[in-house]
């Protein structure tokens, strides 16, 4: 069909159905209320698809971005917040019953009355060991004790699978420390970033203020002394995700050699990891760095450091000043937001942090549909036809490779909808009247919880997201894919609308978690989940050069004032994004068995397939959200994932008939191809 015919069937209003099929075809599952027809698909896509949306809808005061991940999020919260106050009126609940917990955690974060009467009492204990440290040594010993409860340590430890072994557990360690988002935040010397810095000062003269505290504005000095100290040993975030550098497996004599200065078994001791015999270190550099700066900061500006951690850590559940105080820097300040999010919603969270599957349990009792994981289960399966498929016609890759890759797909697992084995949260205490202490009980019971894997044999059952969270991912050292219920709603997935538009949306975001364990890091592992080297020489360099033609195209992007899209920060993402696509056309096309697909709503099938992808991606961001995006996030904003993958497909120009002088065409040479 025409592009023009095409706009003229869509203005005047008229439903054209054909096709060759004898039943009534599904919706066509485009939200024709969104688009925005004055503009050209191949100007603009984004905008074809979501215009009208974009120019009708506001992000709501309490939100700094608004888009489709955000309204089912929304809905999602509804749904868990009628759950949590049935539990919550339940009297007398048996004491450790799921709806006891529940309703009981939501009952201490809701009792403001009681919450404004203790201020900071709660966390007397804590402060007044702050209070008795007295030198350097005391300092390990107290970072080591905080791993707990994640507050105010320059460095972490977790336990989780052995990257190299991935059959077993290992403990890594991690920077840590920063109040704000990342060290580009205190080693930029623009403008925004100075005035930022202005606005964080203030708040920690804030704390010590509401604390009744002396010398706000030399305590503020002084933490930001330390953290701007350790923001410039820290490795940037593109550093990180580099998973052969970030992994250095070595004895805990061999870090104190590394890093001499600092008593790492001391603070190991303190963490309840005292018996370990090796450890992976994910920034070498900055553990010695840490090692031997960390002295040069009297043990009094470190107390400063660690009072003002605890306090930022818990104002969401102190006095309201406090917590007004803290919404007011990372709310207004970082993310632009007009007012914060009710007491309710924030309830909500709260409880989903401290209680996220057991809430999950009752979600997917009452919310999801069987039917979404049998045609996900067929989706899936397609979608790893085609990505086979795929490996075999690639011809940049060589056959020892391929072998390689279709080994590592064959043994892909998938997780859809909800864990077939719910976390156990018995060592979770509950208190309706101790809003602090559960928060604290929660994270003991958690860190506990990770740190007795040692030893133990790996968990595959086990869930990284609970059922209502709104996302999917890849697990490399698990090599699976995992789709939580609650993503398989419209406009990602519907039940109801006719294959295209599914295959374009969630069949796409099926296509990207595949991708991801053959991204840029992902394609360093094997089947088996360990970091290997699997690749010829020659496909190395085949597959790094394309990457970097898509890491050229993303930093070309200019979303707001001087600051560019990082494509090297984002690469592992929009390899995935671009490959999910491809695989997911393919699949497509795959299950129309040589049949025509019907038009719908004015649009061919293939039409609605890329009209899925741009639906799924409308977002509105206020500024200081969409450059905190740009500056710390792997994402590329909605708009980006749109024309970046698009603008790379062959298959898209053919659809909408784009021209060499279209906005959305690119030189052949310039296009992308990976997977």
């Amino acid at each position: 069909m025409k592009l023009t015919t095409m706009l003229s069937v869509l203005a005047a209003g008229l439903l054209i159905l054909a096709g060759c099929k004898t039943e009534a075809p599904r919706t066509s599952g485009i939200e024709l209320e969104n688009l925005d027809t004055s503009v050209r698909p191949q100007e603009n896509f984004f905008r074809f698809v979501n215009g009208a949306w974009l120019e009708n809808t506001e992000i709501p005061a309490d939100r700094a971005r608004w888009g489709s991940f955000d309204e089912l999020r929304e809905n999602a919260d509804r749904q868990v917040l009628e759950i949590i106050k049935e539990a919550a009126a339940i009297e007398d609940a048996k004491k450790g019953s799921d709806e006891q917990k529940i309703g009981d955690l939501f009952m201490s974060f809701m009792d403001t009355e009681r919450i404004e009467d203790l201020r900071l009492e709660p966390l007397s204990d804590l402060l007044s060991a702050i209070d008795a440290l007295s030198s350097h040594n005391d300092l390990a010993n107290h970072w080591g004790y905080l791993q707990r409860y994640r507050s105010g340590t320059p460095l972490g430890v977790s336990v989780g699978q052995d990257m190299r072994q991935a059959e077993q557990y290992i403990t890594y360690g991690s920077q840590s420390g920063l109040g704000l988002p990342d060290r580009e935040y205190y080693l930029s010397d623009s403008e925004q970033n100075q005035q930022i810095i202005g606005r964080y000062k203030d708040l920690i003269s804030t704390f010590w203020q509401l604390a009744g505290w002396q010398n706000g504005e030399r305590a503020a000095n002084r933490i930001l002394a330390i953290e701007t100290r350790i923001a410039e040993s820290h490795w940037t975030r593109v550093e990180n995700r580099d998973r052969n550098r970030t992994y250095n497996k070595m004895t805990i004599a061999e870090l104190a050699g590394e890093a001499p200065g600092f008593n790492w078994q001391q603070f190991l001791d303190s963490a309840g990891l005292g018996n370990i015999d090796e450890i992976v270190i994910r920034q070498p550099s900055y553990m010695t760095e840490f090692a031997s700066f960390f002295r040069n900061f009297p043990v009094s500006h470190w107390r400063d450091y660690l009072r003002f951690h605890l306090i930022l850590t818990s104002a969401g559940f102190l006095s309201s000043d406090f917590d007004e105080a803290s919404f007011d820097f990372y709310g207004r300040v970082l993310s632009g937001q007009e007012e914060q999010r009710s007491r309710e919603k924030r309830g909500v969270s709260t409880v989903e942090s401290v209680l996220g599957f057991m809430v999950g349990k009752a979600y997917v009792e009452r919310h999801f549909q069987e039917e979404a994981r049998e045609r996900m289960d067929e989706m899936v399966e397609n979608l790893l036809i085609a990505f086979e498929e795929s490996i075999h016609e690639l011809e940049w890759m060589t056959d020892d490779t391929k072998k390689e890759a279709l080994n590592k797909l064959s043994t892909f697992t998938t997780k859809i909808g909800f864990p077939e084995v719910w976390r156990d949260y018995d060592c979770v205490e509950i208190d309706a009247s101790d809003l602090i202490g559960n928060m604290m009980r929660s994270s003991v019971c958690e860190y506990e919880r990770n740190i007795n894997r040692l030893g133990q044999p790996v968990d595959r059952d086990e869930w990284g997201m609970t059922p209502q969270t709104v996302n999917a991912y890849y697990r490399s050292t698990l090599n699976e894919i995992v789709f939580p219920a609650a993503i398989l709603q419209p406009p990602f997935f519907n039940v109801d609308a006719e294959d295209a538009v599914n295959y374009g949306a969630i069949g796409a975001v099926i296509g990207h978690e595949i991708t991801h364990g053959f991204d840029d890091q992902g394609r360093r592992s094997d089947g088996t989940g360990n970091l290997r080297d699997w690749w010829t020489e020659q496909d190395e360099e085949e597959f790094t050069a394309r990457a970097q033609l898509m890491i050229d195209q993303y930093s070309e992007f200019n979303p707001i004032d001087d600051l560019f899209i990082n494509g090297a920060l984002g690469l592992g993402e929009n390899i995935a994004d671009l490959g999910g696509m491809n695989v997911a056309l393919r699949a497509y096309r795959n299950s129309l068995g040589g049949e025509e697909a019907p038009i719908l709503d004015g649009f061919t099938g293939e039409q609605r397939f890329f009209m899925g992808w741009g639906q799924i991606w409308r977002i509105k961001f206020r500024d200081e959200a969409l450059r905190r995006q740009i500056m710390i996030g792997p994402h590329a904003p909605g708009k980006y994932r749109v024309l970046g993958v698009l603008s790379n497909m062959p298959e898209f120009y053919e659809a909408f008939d784009v021209q060499p002088g279209d906005p959305m065409y690119r030189e052949e040479e310039l296009r992308v191809k990976i997977w």
